[in-house]
């Protein structure tokens, strides 16, 4: 139960709900059994049995249940002395008003528990996604985003269910158990011991068939995460599967892992509905024992061994058969708790993740950007596979410094340790003098803007995907951004203007346009150091040149970190840094360096036809 503590602590504001909760319940208890031991008189109306009114005295008063049960007689076989359909009509008016309050306060409890369940799948959820938002960059490359999409809904949503179901468990189901064995002592303590052998019955069996629902329940629900990856990967590379005649490996794929879906869910259901059908069938053949037990008695003598009425014999199985429904409950509910565990184990795997990037205890808010940015020997590695030794270089403000070299030598590595996307393993970036450690991350990334490869954009329209890092921007400013992006005149020319929408990832627009509202985000910012990761790589010669235009409006003044493979984009830098292998092997301006004989940037400058 560690598992459900944990998480049903999120529902902690509306703690107190457990009160009225509680309340709520234990009147619906009261009045569901009060309407079933009504028979009891009902009967002793309707046949002319029972005691004689003349022997039943008026009660003395007093604070218990003996006195309202007393009472209730004493005025049952008044109103029959008088006119047995008297006593008809007040019975059947206090069952009707028995099974609505009865229906009322378990009304009143649902209303209550819906509170804290909707307060606890909101905050689940949320402290989910912000834990999500804060883990580093290297988790998500090794995470699938279909198994995260899947803990925050489906995994959530069954918590929400099993947790209110645990908490009606708790409080609801006890109390109408209790409440209906308080009922059936008080008609016959011998029948009722009889019957009570069919708890450890049904527990052996259920027991056995529980402990294999929470792994049937964690597989389903990593299938449902891997099913969501399929399903967006193919979506996202629908272009690429018709190209390559590959909607037939995609197919298949995905059945494969529907089948596995479908038979650790089939497993999970065969298992979770045979405990509640083994307490049934215990149930009823313990009212069968009851019904051959009591009634031969009855038939023989006129009444049991243990001294009841016939009446009271009838209300007693009556009874009995209700208690079947909240113990059936329990075993479900406890069937639920297991297949929820699994979710809230994958919940949890994710909450409790350390977060390997975070803001030092005494970090101090970065005001500006004022001399340099130095790497002093930064090593760097993923997963112990190092991909940075020793770099060492600077970028002085207002220069632009550009790294060159083949792919996977940690160029964009390099890109990710300024805004501390990853922290260095050793060594240290310092900005004006200080570790950026020191500093914290909103204001150290709020210095900063970025122009990556791939120009993604949000389903939204253009206007709030320029706006993304000041929301409160005037259109005028939007618009002014636009223009130095060589972005405002397409986007006049779109339906609705900067109010149309981009669509998923900005699929209605096309690269060379994606990536100029890219370059307008970037400007709105106003960075004082600028970051370009293979800004160009990806768009055609025109698209390029047009870019290139937009980035070159977007550079002046600035602080800029180039990272290319096209020498076209960097020649103009004021240092060129080759990188090979997680090391620098050569650095110098563009023409130092086509000047190195045998040298890496010279031989890479001849196979693009510069010299």
């Amino acid at each position: 139960m560690k598992v459900y503590r944990r998480l049903l602590a999120y529902a902690r504001p509306y703690r107190w709900f457990v009160i009225p909760f509680s309340v709520f319940t234990i009147l619906g208890v009261i009045f569901s059994v009060f309407q079933f031991a009504l028979i009891i008189p009902l009967l002793n109306v309707l046949f002319n049995s029972g005691m004689d009114h003349n022997s039943v005295a008026a009660p003395a008063f007093s604070m218990s249940a003996g006195f309202f049960r007393d009472s209730f007689y004493y005025e049952v076989y008044r109103l029959k002395a008088l006119n047995p359909a008297y006593a008809l009509y007040f019975i059947t008016l206090v069952i009707v008003c028995s099974v609505l309050l009865s229906n009322l306060f378990r009304y009143l409890a649902q209303r209550t528990l819906i509170k804290a369940r909707t307060l606890l799948v909101k905050r689940i959820r949320e402290a989910l996604f912000e834990k999500i938002n804060h883990l580093h960059m290297g988790f998500f490359t090794n995470e699938h985003k279909g198994d995260l999409i899947s803990r925050m809904n489906s995994d959530v949503f069954e918590i929400e269910s099993v947790a209110a179901g645990s908490l009606e468990v708790l409080i609801k189901e006890p109390s109408l158990v209790i409440g209906y064995f308080v009922a059936l002592f008080s008609i016959s303590t011998q029948l009722t011991l009889f019957t009570l052998f069919i708890i450890p019955i049904s527990a052996l069996g259920i027991a056995a068939v529980q402990r294999k629902l929470k792994k049937d329940a964690k597989d389903a629900q990593a299938s449902i995460g891997r099913l969501l990856t399929i399903m967006d990967e193919t979506l996202t590379g629908m272009r690429v599967i018709r190209a390559f005649n590959a909607t037939g490996f995609t197919l298949k794929k995905f059945a494969r892992e529907n089948d596995f879906y479908r038979n650790a869910s089939l497993q999970g259901f065969r298992r979770r509905e045979m405990a509640p059908a083994f307490s049934e069938a215990a149930g009823v053949m313990v009212v069968a024992g009851i019904l051959l037990y009591g009634g031969s008695l009855i038939l023989k003598n006129g009444q049991t061994a243990a001294g009841i009425q016939a009446s009271e014999f009838i209300a007693f199985i009556a009874i009995f058969s209700q208690v079947l429904r909240p113990a059936k409950a329990m075993v479900v509910a406890g069937a639920n708790i297991q297949r929820g565990r699994g979710a809230g184990e994958r919940i949890l795997e994710i909450i409790d993740k350390n977060i390997e990037v975070k803001d030092r205890e005494n970090a101090r808010a970065l005001k500006s950007f004022q001399e340099s940015i130095e790497f002093r020997d930064v090593c760097f590695a993923y997963n112990d596979a190092p991909i940075l030794k020793n770099i060492n270089f600077i970028i002085p403000k207002g220069k632009t410094i550009a790294l060159i070299g083949p792919s996977s030598v940690g160029k964009s590595t390099i890109a990710d340790l300024v805004p501390r996307f990853y922290d260095v393993k050793s060594g240290g970036i310092y900005l004006d003098g200080t570790d950026i450690r020191d500093f914290t991350m909103e204001s150290l990334r709020q210095v900063m803007s970025f122009v990556t490869q791939e120009s993604f954009l949000f389903n939204d329209t253009i206007f709030n995907n320029i706006a993304l890092s000041r929301p409160d921007a005037s259109l005028e400013e939007i618009v002014q951004a636009a223009k130095i992006a060589h972005a405002h005149d397409f986007i006049m020319e779109t339906e609705k203007g900067y109010d149309t929408v981009t669509g998923d990832r900005g699929i209605r627009l096309s690269g060379g346009q994606r990536q100029r509202i890219c370059i307008a985000r970037a400007v709105l910012k106003n960075p004082s150091l600028l970051i370009l990761d293979e800004a160009t790589s990806s768009l055609d010669t025109e698209s390029e040149r047009v870019v290139q235009d937009a980035l070159a409006n977007l550079m002046k003044g600035r602080t800029t970190l180039v990272i290319a493979h096209r020498l076209s984009t960097i020649r103009e830098a004021d240092e060129i840094i080759v990188m090979r292998e997680g090391e620098i092997v050569e650095r110098g301006s563009h023409d130092e360096l086509v000047e190195l004989e045998e040298g890496v940037y010279k031989k890479l400058s001849k196979m693009q036809y510069f010299s």
